[in-house]
């Protein structure tokens, strides 16, 4: 457990330094240049490959008992936090309605994994994901205050951005299938 500890721990550290520690960073930049963004980069891998090693080799402790069915609600929202990853590049009706959506796609994926998953791992994970998510947002609307909205969009960006939501989607549960856990089962637990 502690590995995923360190892992979520380490996601936050380097997602939040810029709006944290706002001088560290900018001196870190000028002395490293383009290398800290490397750095950082590198930091976020290295996040990622500790949650998912971590949440892998975790015991199984139960917290809690999914309700019955779920699973479909699961997958519902999973697609719409999909398609809210991708509002902000999309251009679409929704991309200047809707701020930080790529943050509040990981909120709904992280309360959508939630549903269906009880156990103390995924409490960590999920819910230490879509607090980070949500503690980002606000230290991202305070640092740059009023929301300067883009332009309005056109339905085709939602269109393509529905069309690459899917095709991510079917990634996702094949990479489920794959690891062994069949996101249709409707009921989990």
């Amino acid at each position: 457990m502690s590995v995923l500890v360190l892992g979520i721990a380490l996601w936050w550290g380097a997602h939040l330094f810029k709006r944290v520690a706002p001088g560290a960073r900018a001196g870190l930049a000028d002395r490293m240049g383009d290398s800290a963004k490397a750095v950082i980069a590198g930091l976020m891998v290295a996040s990622v490959i500790l949650m998912v090693v971590g949440y892998r080799g975790a015991d199984f402790e139960p917290v809690y008992t999914p309700l019955p069915g779920m699973g479909h609600l699961n997958n519902l929202l999973m697609l719409v936090a999909m398609f809210f990853f991708g509002i902000g590049s999309s251009k679409g009706l929704l991309s200047d309605k809707i701020r930080h959506p790529m943050l509040w796609g990981m909120v709904i994926w992280a309360c959508a994994h939630l549903l269906v998953n009880g156990d103390t791992a995924s409490l960590l994970l999920f819910g230490g994901l879509g607090v980070w998510a949500l503690v980002s947002m606000v230290l991202i609307s305070r640092a740059d205050g009023p929301w300067q909205r883009p332009a309005p969009g056109a339905i085709r960006g939602d269109a393509i951005n529905l069309v690459i939501s899917l095709v991510i989607y079917g990634v996702a549960v094949g990479v489920h299938l794959w690891l062994g856990h069949s996101p249709f089962l409707g009921t989990y637990g």
